[in-house]
C-alpha cells in the first residue's frame, strides 16, 4: 500500500508543482487548500506525512499543526512546514508549533523527495 502524503497548499501553481514532483514516487497524494479542510482530511485519511503551507485561509498552518499534535495518532506523523515568508526566527517558531522541519519556497523539487523519503523511513524506525 503506498504511503499517503497530505499536501496542504492554497496556491494552485504551488499545489501543481508539489503534485508533479511527488507523483512519480508512487505516493498516494491527498490535497487540502485551507486549514479546515486539512484538519478534516488528516483526521479522516490518516496520512503518513503532511506538507503544510503556513499561510493558509481559515486556519493557518501552525494552528493546524498544533491541533493535529494534540491528537495521539499524529504524534509521529512528520510535518514539513513550507512558506515563502520566512524571517529570522521563523524556523524555530515552526518547530515549536510541532513541525518536524521547514522548507522555503520556491520548493527545491530535487530536495523535497529526499527529505520526504528520509522522514518516512525515520517514522518506520519509530514504529519498530
Amino acid at each position: 500500500m503506498p504511503e499517503k502524503i497530505l499536501i496542504v497548499e492554497d496556491n494552485p501553481q504551488n499545489m501543481k508543482l508539489l503534485l508533479m514532483t511527488l507523483r512519480p514516487h508512487g505516493y498516494a497524494l491527498l490535497e487540502a487548500t485551507d486549514g479546515e479542510e486539512a484538519l478534516e482530511i488528516a483526521t479522516r485519511d490518516k496520512p503518513d506525512l503532511i506538507i503544510m503551507d503556513i499561510q493558509l485561509p481559515k486556519v493557518n498552518g501552525l494552528d493546524v499543526t498544533r491541533k493535529l499534535r494534540h491528537i495521539p495518532a499524529f504524534n509521529h506523523v512528520p510535518i514539513i512546514a513550507i512558506t515563502a515568508y520566512a524571517m529570522k526566527g521563523d524556523k524555530e517558531k515552526f518547530i515549536e508549533s510541532g513541525c518536524d522541519t521547514y522548507l522555503s519556497k520556491p520548493i527545491n523539487t530535487r530536495e523535497l523527495p529526499i527529505v520526504i523519503k528520509k522522514m518516512l523511513s525515520g517514522r518506520k524506525e519509530d514504529k519498530a
